[in-house]
């Protein structure tokens, strides 16, 4: 995610603005009826289990849940269970950070260095703490390498920060923009050396003590188990899973946990009063100043998420009017329900759901082929997160089939494919090369991953099979 992000929140920022703007009252009967008939059509796909919450100045109109918390167990969802909120913890951050700017115990452009050091990279010297809120630091994320697969005890705030101390920036800090979470964790730690005390006490103090939020819970959350929705996905090839392996520790990132009527009062007191942020400070803040000249109607918002896992809020600032989506489903389902709810409160008709386009790719590769899939593929993947790239689509569907279903032949395909569409991907053809070699074709392998290589000369697995391969 290459583009500017002026939203300071740290998670995906739109404005939805299709069709006419909002007006100052609903017909709150309809917009149930019809909000009632759009989730329906999502919980006959398969794709959305999880509660739904729409409020006028705070008060809710509609508030219901839908499906299971628990599978296993049909312990079914209600308005309380409590749901992982995934990047929306990058607010809580935030918040906490300007607080302390506030304070004078920070500054924007204090260095990263002047609380943490080690670093290897020299470029984290120039690294700021408006890079960091920005993800123009050039840090990447830390869940890679195996991470998911550490004891929690190497899961902690100061763990992830020591580990990130040992690796490279994606790019200079300034010159460039990447959604990052290990930038925000590296925000946690900054807190704690300005403040003195833990990032948690922090947002435990400064936020849900103040504003009440008496069921949103940031940290020992397994003491709240038997509340906890458990999330669930779909497998490349079509198969519904529990997420226990992707679950996270609690961390200034993402991983609290929270209902959908305590997240309503948190960012209503954030967008609309001087509780968390004084006046000062907001009227100082690029955010603050984009909401504070949005045409009546429009609605920023705000969403996290992860596999199994997703929680979308838009809100029309004209109006005081929250939309609010939690699933214990894959992305972008709370987003586009979010959506289409707040279409229906314009007037308009909601977008028809979906299937996530990995699910959409597979079914349609497996009754119509490659072909087909190859000159349709932009239709099949609109229901795809925005800031991800598109390639993720077919690389993780040939890897379903070499290694899940041991079919090398469908694999080779759905990589040529992905090559044929993004050819300019190094890391396509390294798939396509390693499917290759899989089947034994090493002529072909070799000429795939020296394309790779072409591309970009630094990935290890094509440099590896290249010098193996002429040897």
């Amino acid at each position: 995610m290459k583009r500017h992000i002026l939203i300071l929140l740290a998670v995906i920022q739109l404005v939805a603005c299709n069709g006419q703007n909002s007006s100052t009252s609903i017909n709150e009967e309809d917009v149930s009826k019809k909000t009632d008939q759009l989730v329906n059509q999502y919980i006959n796909l398969g794709i959305f289990s999880g509660v739904v919450l729409v409020a006028e100045e705070g008060n809710p109109i509609y508030h219901k849940a839908f499906g299971l918390a628990d599978r296993e167990n049909n312990i079914s969802n209600t308005v309380n269970t409590l749901f992982d909120i995934g990047s929306m913890n990058k607010t809580f951050t935030s918040i906490v950070v300007k607080q302390l700017i506030a304070e004078g115990k920070l500054n924007y452009s204090n260095k990263l260095v002047d609380f943490v050091d080690g670093f290897i990279d020299q470029r984290v010297a120039s690294v700021t703490i408006e890079h960091l809120l920005n993800h123009e630091s050039g840090f990447g994320d830390y869940h890679r390498d195996g991470y998911f697969d550490l004891p929690k005890s190497e899961k902690t705030l100061d763990k992830i920060v020591e580990r990130m101390k040992g690796e490279q920036l994606l790019f200079s800090p300034g010159e460039e923009n990447e959604y990052s979470n290990s930038g925000y964790v590296m925000l946690g730690a900054i807190i704690e050396e300005a403040s003195g005390k833990s990032y948690f006490d922090n947002v435990k103090q400064r936020i849900i003590e103040p504003l009440e939020l008496k069921n949103t819970y940031v940290e020992n959350l397994d003491r709240f188990k038997n509340r906890v929705a458990s999330g669930y996905l779909y497998s490349p090839l079509g198969a519904l899973e529990k997420n226990e392996t992707l679950q996270d520790l609690p961390n200034p990132d993402g991983g609290f946990l929270s209902t959908t009527l305590d997240i309503m009062k948190f960012y209503r007191s954030y967008y609309y009063n001087n509780v968390l942020l004084n006046e000062k400070i907001k009227s100082q803040d690029p955010f603050f100043q984009w909401i504070g000249d949005l045409p009546k109607g429009k609605a920023p918002s705000v969403a996290g998420g992860f596999e199994g896992f997703n929680t979308a809020l838009f809100q029309v600032i004209s109006d005081d009017r929250s939309i609010i989506v939690f699933a214990n489903m894959d992305e972008p389902v709370a987003e586009s329900i979010a959506l289409g709810i707040l279409e229906i409160t314009r007037g308009n008709e909601p977008e028809q759901p979906k299937l996530p386009a990995i699910q959409n790719v597979r079914k349609t590769y497996e009754e119509k082929g490659g072909d087909f899939v190859k000159q349709n593929f932009e239709d099949l993947t609109t229901n795809f997160h925005p800031s991800d790239p598109k390639d993720m689509i077919l690389n993780q569907l040939g890897y379903a089939y070499m290694f899940g279903k041991n079919d090398i032949d469908n694999a080779i395909e759905l990589f040529k494919i992905n090559t044929e569409l993004f050819p300019e991907n190094a890391n396509c053809w390294d798939s396509f090369g390693e499917s290759l070699l899989k089947k034994g074709n090493k002529e072909a392998a070799l000429s795939a991953y020296k394309k790779a290589l072409e591309i970009n000369p630094n990935i290890p697995s094509s440099t590896k099979a290249v010098k193996e391969l002429e040897n």
